[in-house]
């Protein structure tokens, strides 16, 4: 009998313990936002903050094929603005506010100067895709 309350016990314990590692692992989702400068242009491309479908940050908390989303933004704006040799990048975050804040931080960074002017890409015209899955 001494042995059944025991492992009753056990038991308990486990799931308890399980239940609190379950609810740290929710994935959050991942808000996206992406910028294009260049050496001979003064203008600077934003995005606006996209979220992503069913992706989510790594156990180090970056952003899978980060460099696919970069180039999404690059060959939309050679290929459909004609606006060659951009350098693009992004930024990301689970939590859109920080994002907001941000970039809002790098928006006034370029504006500081008043040699660069910011630019929205069309968001009608351009979103981000999850990069296709390589087997």
């Amino acid at each position: 009998m001494k042995i059944i309350k025991t492992l009753c016990a056990l038991f308990v314990v486990l799931m308890t313990c399980s239940a609190f590692s379950l609810k740290g692992k929710k994935d959050k989702p991942v808000y996206i936002v992406g910028v294009s400068a260049s050496f001979t242009d003064s203008l600077v491309y934003f995005t606006e903050i996209q979220l992503l479908d069913s992706v989510y940050l790594d156990k180090n908390k970056m952003l899978p094929e980060r460099s696919h989303y970069s180039y999404q933004l690059k060959n939309y704006l050679e290929n459909e603005e004609g606006l060659a040799d951009r350098t693009c990048f992004v930024y990301f975050s689970n939590k859109k506010r920080a994002l907001q804040k941000e970039m809002s931080k790098l928006k006034t960074k370029y504006q500081k100067g008043n040699t660069l002017l910011i630019r929205e890409v069309n968001p009608n015209a351009f979103r981000f895709t999850k990069p296709e899955e390589t087997e």
